[in-house]
């Protein structure tokens, strides 16, 4: 028995008109997040980067103009512009993006990596592939398959209209 399955059962001895048993994947399902966010940010670390910094040269790297607006980034991201705006200012004082006005209009900017950005988000990647790949549960193939299959249901279930996951 592990936390939820203690938690659950608490819960059915003091609340028995509720039904914990979907407490049994969303539980797990949100502690698992927060162990995964910690193991990446640990990797990144080495890097000087946060998940919410890599996540942002990560866009502009696999982006093939490699150059996008701030909103572009925000939606790719799910970030707040107030925090888009903190992260780019951070990574601009580091030198591994830049902000030029956006040729298509005069009121916008884009966003682009620095050569010192595209060097750093090359390594932090490779760092970031392999402890993803730490980080994966010992399933053979076929279960990881049908695991990613039943997480994307659950994604696609839960997912707003606007959202640009």
């Amino acid at each position: 028995m592990d936390f939820i399955d203690r938690m659950n059962d608490q819960w059915r001895r003091v609340r028995p008109d509720l039904d914990p048993a979907p407490l049994e994947v969303v539980g797990r399902v949100l502690i698992l997040a927060q162990q995964l966010e910690r193991s990446v940010n640990e990797a990144l670390a080495a890097h000087g980067l946060t998940l919410g910094q890599f996540d942002i040269l990560a866009t502009l790297r696999r982006h093939p103009a490699g150059r996008l607006t701030p909103t572009q980034l925000m939606r790719s991201v799910a970030l707040s512009s107030g925090g888009m705006t903190n992260r780019l200012d951070r990574l601009e004082e580091r030198g591994v993006i830049r902000r030029e006005a956006d040729p298509d209009d005069r009121r916008g900017v884009v966003v682009e990596l620095t050569p010192k950005g595209r060097q750093l988000i090359d390594v932090a990647t490779s760092t970031r592939f392999a402890e993803a790949k730490r980080s994966m549960p010992p399933l053979a193939r076929g279960e990881m398959r049908q695991l990613a299959r039943l997480l994307r249901t659950w994604i696609e279930a839960l997912r707003a209209p606007a959202d640009a996951w």
